[in-house]
């Protein structure tokens, strides 16, 4: 299956390219309103990449006028750049479209944040006490991130060497951490919650080392990924790649390691040691990129529609609620046992559009999700190994190639030609 396809072949990666011409972004919205009204067909909460996937997709089944978006943001992101960002191979500028860009032309964008949510009575409330209800709701509020649960953190961000690439405040540090390296530890550091794009964590790393390497520094450089996990992938074929990778290198690799405090005005990290409960590290460091804990978005936290980690509890094949059957989920917010990326939200916004259709003419789902993710892992400034796989972590291939060997043609296609896919064609 391709990166952003929902089907098995190569085609399903190409199928968008007839998208990608002059004029076809969605006209700016003049205005956006706090509930304009106080009922929609379809109501859509959150405007990243699954939220206005989906809203596309409703439009054209119901009506502009029938869809609204519930989206607090002036500006969507597209994150899977932000890699390249903070390794200095794209401006940040390019990751960013006004929402009013994204949300689809005649989509009712109500610029609030969702303050509770009520399925039994089949409505939401949004900021200032306003209720909205719905006859069918999809919920994609993605993934929250937590890096005050790192003791020195969000405040250590104001010292230099320091940088993390999932949020738009800290991705340029990340580059300037690197521009500015002179000798000692660079550390990168993976968790001990689910994340969102699971290999951007090391991706970053091996970025790290090309560029040390590029401008002669990299005899100086001590080079560590410190990850709360005991595996470097959860994919054995792209795992073992990646530790070849590892080798040749030279790069340390610490496992069950999670960082618990920035000392940002020693330069000191500190880690415990997950397999003995108790014990600590701390490491001085010259460059440090911080990958946050994340979690549910608080609103989904004890919600009626969440288990009991918090996250919408949906049908692992269908997308559907488990118990409201008009409720319907995608992306990084779900239980769906698979990464949360942007290529699963692809994958599945073709699923949840076939189980949408059919719960609206009262008939049972049938397409199923098979967990289908992609991770272009960025191992160079012109390299990449494409790792797709599904529910049980085995591959899930595009390309009559081995995909596990790193590739000049896929870097491209990470960096050049998925984000064209992005805007032009997944969005719309």
């Amino acid at each position: 299956m391709s990166p952003f396809g929902a089907v098995s072949s190569c085609s399903r990666l190409c199928s968008g390219v007839w998208l990608l011409k002059p004029g076809m972004q969605s006209s700016l919205h003049t205005a956006a309103r706090c509930a304009a009204r106080d009922y929609y067909e379809v109501l859509v909460l959150g405007g990243g990449a699954g939220g206005i996937a989906m809203s596309a997709r409703m439009k054209r089944k119901v009506g502009a006028e029938n869809v609204a978006v519930v989206e607090p943001s002036e500006t969507h992101y597209y994150q899977p750049l932000w890699t390249l960002v903070g390794g200095g191979a794209k401006q940040l500028a390019a990751s960013a479209r006004p929402m009013g860009s994204v949300i689809p032309k005649g989509v009712e964008w109500i610029k609030s944040r969702v303050t509770a949510l009520d399925p039994d009575k089949n409505c939401v409330w949004l900021e200032n006490n306003i209720k909205v209800s719905y006859k069918y709701l999809i919920i994609a509020l993605g993934i929250s991130l937590h890096y005050d649960k790192i003791k020195g953190l969000p405040e250590g961000f104001k010292y230099p060497k320091i940088g993390s690439n999932y949020s738009v405040q800290t991705v340029e540090k990340t580059w300037r951490a690197l521009q500015d390296f002179k000798e000692g530890n660079a550390i990168f550091t993976f968790p001990n919650t689910p994340v969102k794009c699971a290999g951007a964590p090391q991706k970053i790393m091996y970025l790290s080392d090309a560029y040390l390497r590029n401008t002669g520094k990299r005899s100086k450089a001590n080079i560590m990924f410190n990850t709360a996990l005991g595996v470097i992938f959860g994919v054995k074929k792209y795992a073992d790649a990646l530790l070849e990778v590892i080798k040749d290198r030279d790069l340390a690799v610490n496992y069950k390691r999670n960082l618990i405090e920035v000392r940002a005005d020693k330069q000191e990290a500190v880690f415990e040691n997950l397999d003995k409960p108790g014990v600590t590290e701390v490491h001085q460091y010259e460059m440090l990129h911080v990958t946050p804990p994340m979690g549910p978005p608080a609103v989904l936290i004890n919600s009626p529609v969440s288990d009991e980690g918090g996250w919408v509890d949906v049908d692992k094949e269908t997308l559907q609620h488990k118990k409201y059957p008009n409720v319907f989920g995608i992306g990084d917010c779900t239980n769906l046992p698979t990464s949360k990326t942007a290529a699963a939200v692809a994958a599945q916004s073709g699923v949840l559009d076939k189980t949408i259709s059919l719960v609206m003419k009262n008939e049972m789902p049938v397409k199923k999700y098979d967990g289908y993710t992609s991770c272009p892992l960025v191992t160079g400034y012109n390299k990449v190994i494409l790792a797709e796989f599904d529910y049980n972590a085995q591959p899930l291939e595009t390309f009559p190639i081995d995909q596990s060997k790193e590739r000049t043609t896929m870097y491209h296609m990470k960096a050049d030609m998925m984000p064209l896919l992005y805007w032009n064609a997944l969005l719309k």
